[in-house]
């Protein structure tokens, strides 16, 4: 199937982003790493709520709601989760009620993305160990008992229509790269609820590009009980099917780097510390400590040890995150950078 005939243009879509996203050359690091060229596709500049690559996908999920007459929102995530801050945002904009389940206990303080999901007004809801909507069902009849009609986010925003968002990212990045002829060999960024990691590899198929699309793993964890990587191969799969794309993938269309998960989920060690110094020191750029921190530190040691070579030419694809700087200040071990 040709990429003529493959359109998603008729399926609801809200706008809430500013698009496109710079793309922009990191020139200062590839120096410091004495690597290869290294782009950026700047997706914390997205607007909504400081930005974030979820605004992308809400922008399909949240048309998806209006279209069905929604007027309540509920999504989970943890505590500090830039996907649930960028969800209240959106549904303040629109008048929608929001309903956030969050990971762990309530803090004497809030403050980071927490501080904004309070900011934007939305109900939370606490669920201890539960951080990935356990706990959504019970509140969905609850709300239905209440005369609401609510939407469920998924987790991550990372469904078809969320992992769909990543394809259409994909073609604003081409449109981009072309303009400013310049040539990829990787695409590397955070991996976490899988849809931005599915929709980029329709992406990569959809326009016959050869880029390594290369997930660096956040978190230890599965996602519905199916192990992470089959579980980003289905999404892609399903995606394609929803917007009529002829594309099978398999186990070995995948490259999901698990090297860098560290002690979990919202751990930052030395890996992430040094990419958050690196980026801001040498570029004036802010990564976070959990997903796009530990992604960079990712890049940063592949270039290292030549798993990326100085003739590659990388993007990384910064997902947004920074407002959990401020969450984590009392773990950072920010040195400065000779």
């Amino acid at each position: 199937m040709k990429n003529a005939d493959i359109n998603y243009a008729d399926l609801p879509r809200e706008l809430l982003g500013f698009f496109p996203t710079p793309l922009i050359e990191l020139t200062k690091l590839s120096q410091k790493l004495d690597g290869p060229k290294i782009f950026m596709k700047r997706d914390d500049n997205t607007g909504l709520a400081l930005g974030g690559n979820k605004t992308r996908k809400l922008e399909y999920i949240i048309g998806d709601a209006l279209a069905q007459g929604a007027d309540t929102i509920i999504t989970a995530g943890a505590a500090q989760s830039n996907h649930c801050r960028q969800t209240a945002a959106a549904a303040a904009s629109l008048g929608l009620e929001c309903h956030l389940v969050l990971g762990g206990q309530e803090p004497n303080h809030a403050n980071g993305n927490l501080l904004l999901d309070k900011i934007f007004g939305c109900h939370i809801h606490w669920a201890g160990s539960n951080r990935k909507g356990e706990d959504i069902p019970k509140i969905v009849e609850q709300l239905k008992k209440e005369g609401k009609k609510p939407y469920i986010v998924p987790y991550g925003g990372s469904n078809e229509r969320g992992a769909l968002a990543f394809v259409e990212a994909f073609r604003e990045l081409e449109s981009q790269r072309q303009s400013m002829n310049i040539s990829l060999t990787h695409i590397i960024f955070a991996s976490s609820s899988g849809g931005t990691h599915a929709g980029l590899m329709l992406g990569n198929k959809i326009f016959n590009t050869a880029y390594q699309i290369v997930g660096i793993n956040i978190d230890k964890g599965e996602t519905d009980k199916v192990p992470f990587d089959q579980y980003i191969v289905a999404l892609a799969n399903s995606t394609a099917t929803l917007i009529g794309a002829e594309y099978d993938f398999s186990a070995s269309d995948l490259i999901l780097n698990s090297d860098y998960v560290g002690e979990g989920y919202g751990v930052i060690g030395t890996l992430e510390n040094e990419a958050i110094a690196m980026t801001a020191q040498t570029e004036g750029i802010l990564v976070d400590p959990v997903y796009t921190g530990r992604a960079m530190g990712g890049l940063i040691d592949m270039i290292r040890s030549g798993k990326i070579k100085k003739t590659d030419s990388v993007l990384f694809w910064h997902t947004g995150g920074a407002p959990a700087l401020f969450a984590y200040a009392d773990n950072l071990e920010v040195t400065q950078q000779n």
